[in-house]
């Protein structure tokens, strides 16, 4: 949980957050949380009764504090989805927790912010067609159980099969990242594929899940990106998505190594991408 705290401070030590760009959540609305999750479910959280095998699937241990910070982040991101509708492109410091399934979680994810904030961009109106690009190394399994049966959010995940979870989701749009992939082929993998689905599914807004657990260094990954690979990847997808005219809101996704500065940095790396494309499309 660190990470979060170091990310902060991270991007205003660089320069790319300050008081002028940066806005705090405020709490969430249940209502909008329960459209997309079992409300039966959300309710045995908040309240501290989930099982101890639904407590082990999840990896976190429940206290007020988890309910609080997991609310609080669904709740930034649904906040990163209004700004990009505004600005066109927005960053959270948080959200990816694509492992959450409508009425389970998993994998270190309770509520799945993605989904969450996908159904409600539809629901409002907001978008028509979403498209969620997750570059996670995981399959974003519970994003894409979700919308099984909704074809106005499409799930893209680009993840190494060789990885967890063991049982992958079927549904939405799934492309395979080979074990040990390096920044060249990662780079040319999106260049392949993000063009067509942006031009077959034309859609109106993009959340982006920028994992930074693709790094060579990651304890969960399996792949070998660089941090140059990463500020490659992020910048490719923002630029695109930007240039088609298409919002976009940024999660971080995961992200793991016992030194937290460390992964803290790694997650930095989306947001200064972010910032150098925003200065390109606004001085054109």
């Amino acid at each position: 949980m660190a990470k979060f705290r170091l990310l902060a401070e991270h991007l205003r030590a660089q320069g790319l957050m300050d008081h002028d760009n940066c806005y705090e959540p405020g709490p969430l609305s249940l209502k909008t949380l329960m459209q997309a999750h079992d409300p039966e479910y959300v309710q045995r959280f908040i309240r501290g009764q989930l099982t101890q095998a639904e407590e082990k699937d999840i990896g976190l241990p429940w206290s007020e504090w988890l309910v609080e910070r997991t609310l609080r982040a669904v709740s930034g991101t649904l906040l990163t989805t209004e700004l990009a509708l505004e600005h066109g492109l927005a960053c959270h410091l948080a959200g990816g927790t694509h492992h959450a399934f409508p009425g389970r979680g998993s994998g270190f994810c309770i509520f799945n912010d993605l989904a969450v904030a996908a159904r409600s961009l539809v629901d409002t109106g907001k978008a028509s067609k979403v498209l969620i690009i997750d570059c996670d190394v995981h399959q974003g399994d519970g994003t894409i159980a979700f919308f099984e049966q909704d074809p106005n959010v499409i799930p893209v995940s680009f993840h190494c099969d060789d990885n967890y979870p063991m049982v992958k989701q079927s549904g939405g749009v799934n492309i395979s990242v080979n074990k040990g992939c390096n920044d060249a082929d990662y780079l040319a993998l999106l260049q392949a594929h993000l063009p067509c689905l942006l031009q077959q599914y034309q859609p109106d807004f993009v959340l982006y899940d920028a994992g930074a657990d693709v790094h060579k260094d990651d304890r969960l990954g399996h792949v070998q990106l660089t941090d140059e690979g990463i500020f490659a990847r992020d910048r490719y997808v923002i630029d695109l998505v930007m240039s088609a005219a298409v919002p976009i809101a940024c999660v971080i996704g995961g992200g793991y190594d016992h030194d937290h500065h460390k992964i803290a940095a790694r997650h930095g790396l989306l947001h200064l991408a972010a910032s150098q494309v925003w200065q390109t499309h606004n001085a054109k």
